[in-house]
């Protein structure tokens, strides 16, 4: 724990942190998913950041972007949707820099966000079955049938929360963690020499 702790390190996981926490509040809704599912970038300096350092480091910046966060913009989800962020972004974020970390190669980076790009839809899928959707039912007193009305507007298939997560929930994260891929892999080689 000590090596990831260094003074060098501690300064890069907190200028990591404070961008994420600011990409994280400028999100936007997208035409597959209604308007409450919102796209942030913050998992590109967290992945950034893992791929540099490692694993242990991308955890703690995938914590402070969140507290920095809840600094600058208090939560309106009753920290269900914070909860879910940290989350779904260590399972995206982790598993590529485990990966990586063994063989720093570009074709090894590929295939690492590949990887975790399936993990991370896998569990953001899981997560809002089981833990998302289910709490904002709960806390917000969201009828679950206007969730699964919002998504049967998008696609008139839905008729379920099990089809509003197969045909909202995982394009919408497939579509986010790609991006963050495609960015990742533009923008690493000219970031990691600052954070080396």
């Amino acid at each position: 724990m000590k090596k990831y702790l260094t003074i060098r390190n501690i300064a890069k996981i907190a200028v990591l942190s404070a961008m994420a926490a600011i990409l994280m509040i400028i999100d936007v809704p997208i035409f597959i998913a209604p308007s409450f599912y919102k796209i942030d970038l913050s998992d590109l300096p967290c992945l950034i950041g893992g791929f540099a350092m490692g694993p242990i480091p991308c955890v703690f910046i995938e914590a402070l972007r969140i507290l920095i966060k809840l600094l600058i913009k208090p939560t309106s989800t009753a920290f269900v949707g914070e909860i879910a962020a940290f989350i779904c972004s260590c399972a995206f974020c982790l598993p590529a820099s485990f990966i990586y970390r063994k063989n720093k190669t570009k074709n090894t980076a590929v295939i690492s966000m590949i990887i975790s790009t399936v993990i991370a839809v896998v569990v953001s899928s899981v997560a809002n079955y089981y833990f998302i959707i289910p709490s904002y039912v709960n806390l917000f007193h969201m009828p679950l049938e206007a969730i699964i009305a919002a998504g049967k507007e998008i696609f008139p298939i839905i008729d379920s929360k099990l089809s509003f997560v197969i045909c909202c929930v995982v394009p919408f994260n497939l579509i986010k963690y790609l991006l963050v891929d495609v960015l990742s892999l533009a923008l690493y080689k000219y970031i990691s020499p600052l954070l080396k």
